[in-house]
């Protein structure tokens, strides 16, 4: 049966987003006979009139849109309808202004790219406006609970990765201690991933409390060994020694991570002597060409996703777990956060491989 889909990214961009829009198209149109909206620069294209909206076609999107990073849609992260900011500074309820964007559409569904924060949003507002939603995980944070991996984070930690490997040379040549700052929130996966992968000393994680003594015993049993240099990578949310996040203020007045990697380097240099430098990779980890494992997750996830607006599945997101994608209820997918666990495989793997979490003094 005909019908028409819209799709939206949301939040912050990552690696795959087009990806996912491609094979959305695919199936929705040679596949279903749909027709596919883009809505532009996620919720505040639904505020524009005529709402800021295009028809995708397949033929259209080859053949870069696999390949490009970013989002062909655009994207925002001020968009919150029930609290949506203004130009006096007050915050004013545009979801009636959205759900009228989105019914002047005529959608049957939504498809939503986006994290949890997003989504959470996204479902309160297909809640009060009787829209039929189906989510789609990405995030380089690979936070996004109930799916095993997110859109975005395989391409993110090849980034640290990648950094850390050309690091390692120039650490080693002037006998430096590299201090790489990811990204990542509250969660430590793309540290913890990308400091296995690309031969860390040291793996600093929100999820597990550090102190600066620890490390500093770390890196006196690596010059012991006759090394001279190291290789620490930090996650953007850890802490201070005091447990306080180390923020940066934006010139909007917003509060973001971001420093974390100096406090160390100031730190472990008082309390070493040892000579620091910091590499603070920001945004690099989200404007990268995806790989082919993003590539293929978002292929896989838009795909399924038009499935489940064809078989009703409503309120539901796709999902990726044993290999398979499949759907979970959203509601649940939302309510909590996923996390490094730090009794998991990945931390056992780190403290086998003699990295040092930075919480045993002496140890790793």
């Amino acid at each position: 049966m005909a019908g028409t889909i819209g799709i939206l990214t949301s939040g912050g961009d990552c690696p795959g987003l087009n990806a996912v829009i491609r094979a959305a198209a695919y199936r929705a149109v040679r596949g279903y006979g749909y027709r596919l909206i883009g809505i532009e620069n996620s919720t505040e294209g639904l505020l524009e009139r005529p709402v800021a909206a295009r028809e995708l076609l397949p033929e259209a999107l080859e053949p870069h849109s696999l390949r490009a990073a970013g989002t062909m849609l655009g994207t925002t992260t001020r968009g919150d309808p029930f609290a949506y900011p203004m130009p006096d500074g007050t915050k004013k309820d545009l979801t009636g202004e959205m759900i009228e964007g989105v019914r002047s559409l005529g959608l049957d569904a939504l498809i939503a790219i986006g994290g949890d924060g997003s989504l959470r949003i996204l479902r309160r507002l297909a809640a009060a406006g009787g829209i039929n939603l189906v989510g789609v995980p990405k995030t380089i944070d690979n936070d996004v609970a109930m799916t095993e991996v997110s859109v975005g984070f395989d391409t993110a930690m090849r980034v640290a990765t990648e950094a850390l490997d050309a690091l390692q040379p120039t650490a080693a040549s002037h006998h430096r201690v590299m201090i790489l700052e990811v990204m990542g929130r509250d969660a430590g996966h793309i540290a913890l991933a990308s400091g296995i992968a690309g031969g860390a000393d040291v793996i600093l994680i929100p999820e597990i409390p550090y102190t600066v003594p620890a490390i500093a015993q770390k890196l006196e049993r690596l010059r012991k060994t006759g090394r001279t240099s190291a290789l620490v990578v930090v996650a953007e949310g850890v802490p201070d020694e005091d447990g306080n996040p180390v923020t940066t203020r934006q010139p909007g007045g917003q509060d973001t991570y971001g420093g974390i990697g100096q406090y160390l380097a100031h730190r472990l240099s008082e309390q070493t002597g040892a000579r620091t430098r910091v590499t603070v990779l920001g945004h690099l980890q989200r404007g990268a060409a995806p790989s082919p494992r993003d590539r293929m997750i978002a292929s896989a996830f838009g795909e399924h996703a038009v499935d489940l607006v064809a078989e009703g599945h409503f309120d539901s997101m796709v999902a990726w777990q044993n290999r398979s994608v499949i759907h979970v209820p959203l509601a649940e997918a939302i309510a909590q956060t996923r996390r490094v666990e730090p009794e998991g495989s990945l931390v056992e793997t780190a403290r086998g491989l003699d990295i040092s979490m930075g919480d045993m003094p002496g140890g790793n």
